[in-house]
């Protein structure tokens, strides 16, 4: 068994590619968070893209661990807002990771936007690389547009006013299989799993 670290402490992420790996019938990889190893200097998200701060954030998981890492970077992109809070997403409101106010935020910047107007889309870049330092990064996007209020208590960040295309629900109201499989994580992760059989079959190191 090979154990590859997803260098996060977001349980719902682990649970979500230990899923993907499932369904893809991937086996011999153990994955493990940034709580199931020794604690070691996190490089902040300061690159101007998703891939960027994706890769530094695997590239030092592999570093410090030694195990095949792999790190993704999220957001949310908005057309209103000229593709904003991107990369800022996880601290638009200005305190990293407080999910209620970036929510309320960008609602209340796009508070006079019509429907029309209100496309957004939800990034992102996903990177592996392992200590011999072979390096993949992949993107996925999931487009759809902003509701006016938040509905659905599935997920996290932005979930509750993001409605993919296509849907009558946000992202918040479907099921975490449904998410998996349309999402923009999910479907980066998918892209990554060429590499990661390859991994668990010890065909790159």
């Amino acid at each position: 068994m090979t154990r590859l670290l997803l260098a996060t402490r977001n349980a719902k992420k682990l649970d979500e590619l230990r899923r993907i790996l499932g369904a893809a019938g991937v086996e011999g990889l153990d994955v493990v968070g940034l709580a199931d190893v020794t604690p070691f200097p996190e490089t902040p998200e300061t690159e101007p893209t998703f891939e960027g701060n994706a890769l530094a954030k695997a590239r030092d998981a592999a570093k410090a661990t030694g195990l095949s890492s792999v790190a993704d970077d999220s957001g949310l992109t908005v057309d209103a807002l000229n593709g904003m809070p991107g990369v800022l997403s996880a601290r638009w409101a200005g305190r990293h990771g407080d999910d209620p106010a970036n929510l309320e935020l960008v609602l209340g910047q796009l508070a006079d936007v019509p429907d029309e107007r209100r496309g957004a889309a939800f990034v992102c870049a996903a990177a592996l690389v392992t200590p011999a330092g072979a390096e993949t990064v992949v993107r996925g996007e999931w487009a759809g547009r902003l509701t006016r209020q938040p509905r659905g208590r599935n997920g996290f960040g932005y979930d509750p006013i993001f409605q993919p295309a296509g849907e009558h629900r946000t992202s918040a109201e479907l099921e975490p299989a449904e998410k998996d499989t349309l999402s923009h994580r999910g479907r980066a992760l998918r892209e990554l799993l060429p590499r990661l059989r390859e991994l668990a079959a010890g065909a790159i190191a």
